[in-house]
C-alpha cells in the first residue's frame, strides 16, 4: 500500500543506511536543530506520537505548534494537554468485535449508495489484521477428542460469521482474515504481525521508516507495548473512523514512569510480578494516561514478561503500559523469527532516533512510582477485580473473609451431587483453565505449568473431579514448544488437554459445566470459584454458575486443580496425596526457575516461529471451504440471526444535525461503581427466558444453538436486547434483583429492553446514572451502541473509563460527570426522576459544565451542574453527526 505523509521535503526528513537498506525517516534531533524545541528528555512513548506529528505535518489537521508542545510538555513538567490528530499505521481486531465493525462497513458501502456515493469510497485506508479468535467454546475438555470436537462445534456455530468474514476479506482492500485456530489476536500480533519499525512506500515512492504503532478493537491491544510497539484498545466505532483515514483525536497524555529494580525471586511468575503493578497502579490513578517502564530492572525482565504486564494496562485503566527499545527487544525479535535486514532497522533507527534505552535513559515523567520486583510472591487475584491482589499465603484467609463480607454465605454447607460419591460446597474450585493471551504468551510460565504437571503426574496426582480443566495457548508455537519439551502428555495425564487456540475461559466461552454440579450450586446457592490464567474475572463473566473468579499464574491453575478448592492455604496445607498416600506440597511439585530457564532456552527456537506462522492466513480445510460471494455490498440474508444490517445509517441525510437540549427524560438504570462494559453488554451465554433468548426462539432457534452474546455482535436485535442484561448486574431502582431489569413506564418490574421499547414508544428519551469508573474493562463498542439504541440520551456518572467515553460520543450519546460532590447517593435518586439537561444547543464548549435539573416524585426539583465529556471540538462534531461513522459517511459522500 502507499502511505500519504503531510510532508515531502521538511527540514525533519532525513535518510538513514542501514546495511543494504536505506529509508527515509522524520528525524527527531532535526526537529530540535530546526527550533521546534528540546525533546530529548520526553518519554519513549511521547516520542512515538511526536514522530507522528513530524511525519504527518501539514498545517491543517497537525501544526508546527502541535509539535512544540511536545516541548512545552517537558517544560511543564510532564503536562500539556494539547488536542492533537494521531495517526496509527494499522488496525487490529478480533472476531467478537471485529463482525459488528465489517457490518457497520457493509452498511456503509449501502449508506454510501443511498446517498449517491460510490461504494469503493468505503474501504479501510490502513492495513486491517482480524485474527478470528473468540469463538471457540469449551464444550469438551480434559479428552484426545477436545480440541477437534470444540472446532468442529466452532465451525457449525459461526458458519454465518466466518462466511460473512471471508466475504468481507475479498470486498475490502487492506483487509486480511487470520482464520479460526491459529491463536489469540494478541499473541499473533506480538509473535508475528508486530515489526516494532515498519516500514511503508509513501506518495514519492520512498521507503519510509516510522515506529510500528496501532489500534485495536480488543482493550488488550496493549499487550504488543512489550515489543515497544504503541497501541491500545479503542471500541469498533473508533477503529472503523481509523481505518478509514480519519485521525485519532486525542490530547497529549500525561506519562507515569514506573521503575522497575531488582530482579524476581525463586518460585516467583510474571504473572505475580503483574498482579502487584496491577494493585499499583489502580491506587495510583492512571486513567487516561501513558505508564512507561523504566529502570535497571528491566535487564532482568524477559520481553515475555514485559508484554504479560503490558496486557494488562486496561486492568490498571492506563491507555498503555510501554517499554522502550532496548537488546531485550532485539533478542525477541531474532527469537520470534523476524526477518534480518527489519531487526537491523529496528536498532539503529532506534539508536538515531532516540528511542534507544540504555544506562543513560532518564526522561521526564509526569510522575513516577517504583517497584523491587525481588519483593514478589506468588500471588492471585479476585473474587472479581484483577486488582483484588491477595498474596498466596493469605488466599484461604481473604476466601473466608470474601463469604462473610461479600457474599454474605457461610463455609462448610455440603450438598450431595446427583451420581457423584462427593459433596459440593463453597470455595470448590469448578473451572480451572490456563487460557488468555496474558499468560499463554509468556514460555516461562507455560513451561513452569508443564513441569508442575510432569511432577504431579509423576506422583500419582490428578485434578479432583469437579474440576473442568482446559489449556487454551495463543497460539500453535506454545504447542510446539510443549510438546517439543514433552510436557504436553503430562499435562494431558491431569487433565490439561488442548481445547482449542483462542480466548476462551477469559471470556466468558468456559463452557457448560457437568448438569448436576450447576444444580448442586444452584441447590445450595453456594459460591462456586474459577481460577484462570487470564486478565478479566468480573462478576458474570467467566461462568454463570461461579461467583469468585480468580487470576493467577499457569502453574498455579494447575495447583489449584488438584486441590480443587479456595478453602486452603496452598503455600503450606498439603495439596492432595501421592499414590502411597503420603501428603504433597506445592513445594514437592513446583519447578526452579532454572529448569523452566533450561526448557525455554531448548525448545522456544525461531524455527518453530517460522514454520508455525509460514502459511498464517491460509488456514485448514474447514475454512478453504468456506464459501463467499465477490459483490461491493454484502447481501444480507434475510433469515440470518447472527449478521443483520443495522439501522444506524438508514433514511440518513445528506447534513448533520445539532445537539438539542434533554427534556423530561426517564431513568433507565441507576448503577454502582465499576460497572464494567461486561455488565452493560455481556458477551457470554444467555438464556431462553432472557429478551435474547425470545428473539432467537421466535426465529426457530434451538437453546443449543445460541452460541453467545459475543458471537451474535453482527446481529443489533439480539445486542439490543442484551444490553444492560448481565446476570449479576444491580439496578438501585429495584431491591434486591440481580440481572437485567427496570421498572417500565407503569412503575412495574419488566426487562431493560422492554421498558426502553415502551418508552421509544412514548418518545420518551432515556438517561442512565452509575458511579465511579463506569465502562471499565474491555473496549466492547456494543456497550456504547447498545445503549444508543435503546434510546439512551445521556449517561451521567462520577468518573468514566477511556475507552467506553470515547464510544458513547461516537454514538452519539452524550456523557457526563458530577460535580460539586454530588453523587446519585448524595442526591437520593430512586430512578423515580424526570431528568433534564440543557446548555447543550448553540455553542457548547468541550469540557463545559451545564445545568441539570432533576425533578423528583414529589414534584420538588434540585438543579446540579453537570461535565459535558465532551472532550474536544472534533468529538462535538461526531455528536452533532450523530455518530462518528455518521460522520465519516457524509464526509466521503461529499468527496
Amino acid at each position: 500500500m502507499t502511505i500519504t505523509v503531510g510532508h515531502d521535503t521538511s527540514k525533519t526528513r532525513k535518510t538513514l543506511s542501514v546495511g543494504d537498506q536505506s529509508v527515509a525517516y522524520y528525524s527527531i534531533k532535526a526537529a530540535e536543530e530546526a527550533g521546534l524545541g528540546d525533546f530529548s528528555k520526553l518519554p519513549a512513548a511521547l516520542k512515538v506520537v511526536l514522530e507522528n506529528m513530524l511525519r504527518f505535518e501539514d498545517g491543517k489537521t497537525v501544526s508546527v505548534d502541535d509539535i512544540k508542545a511536545f516541548a512545552e510538555w517537558a517544560v511543564k513538567g510532564g503536562k500539556n494537554p494539547r488536542e492533537i490528530a494521531y495517526r496509527p499505521a494499522r488496525v487490529l481486531m478480533q472476531d467478537f468485535t471485529g463482525v459488528p465493525a465489517v457490518v457497520d462497513l457493509a452498511a456503509m458501502r449501502d449508506g454510501i449508495v443511498a446517498l449517491g456515493g460510490d461504494a469503493q469510497k468505503i474501504n479501510p485506508l490502513n492495513p486491517v489484521d482480524l485474527v478470528i479468535d473468540h469463538s471457540v467454546m469449551i464444550d469438551e475438555f480434559g479428552n484426545p477428542r477436545a480440541f477437534q470436537m470444540n472446532v468442529d462445534r466452532e465451525y457449525e456455530r459461526n458458519l454465518e460469521r466466518y462466511t460473512f468474514l471471508k466475504w468481507g476479506q475479498k470486498a475490502f482492500n487492506n483487509f486480511r482474515v487470520v482464520p479460526p485456530g491459529t491463536g489469540i489476536c494478541h499473541q499473533v500480533n506480538l509473535e508475528y504481525l508486530a515489526q516494532t519499525v515498519w516500514t511503508d512506500v509513501d506518495q514519492n515512492g520512498e521507503n519510509v521508516a516510522y515506529p510500528d504503532t496501532l489500534v485495536g478493537t480488543d482493550s488488550h491491544t496493549t499487550m504488543v507495548n512489550g515489543a515497544a510497539v504503541l497501541g491500545w484498545g479503542v471500541g469498533g466505532i473508533e477503529a472503523e473512523a481509523a481505518m478509514l483515514g480519519q485521525p485519532i483525536s486525542m490530547l497529549i497524555p500525561e506519562v507515569i514512569g514506573f521503575e522497575l529494580t531488582g530482579e524476581m525471586m525463586e518460585g516467583t511468575t510474571g504473572t505475580d510480578l503483574v498482579l502487584k503493578v496491577v494493585e499499583m497502579l489502580r491506587a495510583k490513578g492512571v486513567v487516561g494516561k501513558f505508564v512507561e517502564f523504566y529502570g535497571e530492572g528491566l535487564d532482568h525482565l524477559p520481553l515475555a514478561d514485559r508484554a504479560t504486564i503490558a496486557n494488562m494496562a486496561p486492568e490498571y485503566g492506563a491507555t498503555c503500559g510501554f517499554f522502550p527499545i532496548d537488546a531485550e527487544t532485539i533478542r525477541y525479535l531474532d527469537n520470534t523469527g523476524r526477518d534480518k535486514d527489519r531487526i537491523a532497522l529496528v536498532e539503529a533507527y532506534a539508536k538515531e532516533n532516540g528511542f534507544w534505552r540504555d544506562a543513560d535513559y532518564a526522561p521526564i515523567y509526569t510522575d513516577t512510582l517504583t517497584l523491587d520486583m525481588g519483593t514478589i510472591v506468588p500471588a492471585i487475584s479476585g473474587p472479581k477485580r484483577p486488582q483484588d491482589y491477595v498474596a498466596l499465603t493469605e488466599a484461604k484467609t481473604a476466601f473466608h473473609k470474601e463469604m462473610e463480607e461479600t457474599f454474605k454465605r457461610p463455609m462448610g454447607k455440603e450438598v450431595p451431587v446427583a451420581g457423584e460419591d462427593y459433596t459440593m460446597e463453597s470455595g470448590k474450585v469448578v473451572i480451572a483453565s490456563i487460557t488468555s493471551c496474558t499468560n499463554t504468551s509468556n514460555p516461562y510460565v507455560m513451561i513452569g505449568a508443564g513441569l508442575v504437571a510432569r511432577k504431579a503426574a509423576a506422583l500419582g496426582l490428578d485434578r479432583k473431579p469437579w474440576v473442568k480443566t482446559s489449556l487454551a495457548p495463543g497460539s500453535q508455537v506454545v504447542s510446539a514448544y510443549l510438546e517439543a519439551a514433552g510436557l504436553q502428555e503430562d499435562l494431558d495425564k491431569i487433565g490439561f488437554n488442548l481445547v482449542g487456540y483462542g480466548c476462551t475461559t477469559c471470556i466468558g466461552n468456559s463452557g457448560p459445566i457437568q448438569k448436576e454440579l450447576s444444580e448442586a450450586i444452584a441447590e445450595g446457592d453456594l459460591v462456586a470459584t474459577s481460577v484462570l490464567s487470564g486478565n478479566r474475572n468480573f462478576e458474570g463473566r467467566i461462568s454463570p454458575d461461579v461467583r469468585a473468579n480468580y487470576l493467577a499464574s499457569p502453574p498455579l491453575v494447575v495447583a489449584y486443580a488438584l486441590a480443587g478448592t479456595l478453602d486452603i492455604n496452598l503455600a503450606t496445607d498439603p495439596i492432595a496425596q501421592d499414590k502411597d498416600g503420603n501428603d504433597v506440597y506445592l513445594k514437592d511439585i513446583w519447578p526452579t526457575n532454572k529448569e523452566i530457564a533450561d526448557l525455554v532456552h531448548e525448545t522456544v527456537t525461531r524455527e518453530a516461529f517460522l514454520s508455525k506462522y509460514a502459511d498464517v492466513f491460509k488456514g485448514d480445510e474447514k475454512w478453504q471451504g468456506v464459501e463467499t460471494t465477490d459483490s461491493q455490498t454484502y447481501d444480507w440474508p434475510a433469515a440470518s440471526t447472527y449478521v443483520q444490517n443495522p439501522p444506524y445509517f438508514q433514511g440518513m441525510s445528506k447534513e448533520p444535525g445539532v445537539i438539542n437540549d434533554i427534556k423530561g427524560a426517564k431513568v433507565l438504570a441507576l448503577l454502582g461503581d465499576m460497572i464494567t462494559t461486561d455488565h452493560i453488554s455481556p458477551a457470554g451465554s444467555f438464556k431462553e427466558s432472557t429478551p435474547a433468548g425470545q428473539y432467537l426462539i421466535e426465529r426457530q432457534v434451538p437453546v443449543r444453538e445460541f452460541n453467545s452474546y459475543g458471537s451474535r455482535r453482527g446481529n443489533h436485535e439480539v445486542m439490543m436486547r442484551g444490553t444492560f442484561a448481565n446476570i449479576r448486574i444491580k439496578n438501585e431502582m429495584l431491591d434486591g434483583v440481580e440481572g437485567g431489569y427496570t421498572k417500565g413506564p407503569d412503575g412495574a418490574q419488566t426487562s431493560i429492553f422492554d421498558a426502553a421499547m415502551a418508552y421509544q414508544d412514548a418518545g420518551t428519551p432515556l438517561v442512565i446514572f452509575g458511579g465511579e469508573q463506569y465502562g471499565a474493562g474491555s473496549s466492547r463498542d456494543w456497550a456504547a451502541k447498545g445503549t444508543a439504541l435503546l434510546g439512551v440520551k445521556a449517561v451521567v456518572a462520577e468518573s468514566f473509563e477511556r475507552i467506553h467515553r470515547s464510544n458513547l460520543v461516537g454514538m452519539g450519546v452524550i456523557p457526563f460527570e458530577f460535580t460539586g460532590g454530588d453523587t446519585r447517593k448524595s442526591l437520593g435518586l430512586t430512578g423515580d426522576e424526570t431528568v433534564s439537561i440543557e446548555g447543550l444547543e448553540g455553542d457548547l464548549k468541550p469540557l463545559s459544565e451545564v445545568p441539570c435539573t432533576i425533578t423528583f416524585a414529589d414534584g420538588s426539583e434540585k438543579k446540579i451542574s453537570l461535565k459535558c465529556r465532551i472532550d474536544t471540538a472534533i468529538e462535538k462534531e461526531y455528536v452533532e453527526h450523530g455518530g462518528v461513522l455518521h460522520y465519516v459517511l457524509r464526509d466521503l459522500a461529499k468527496s
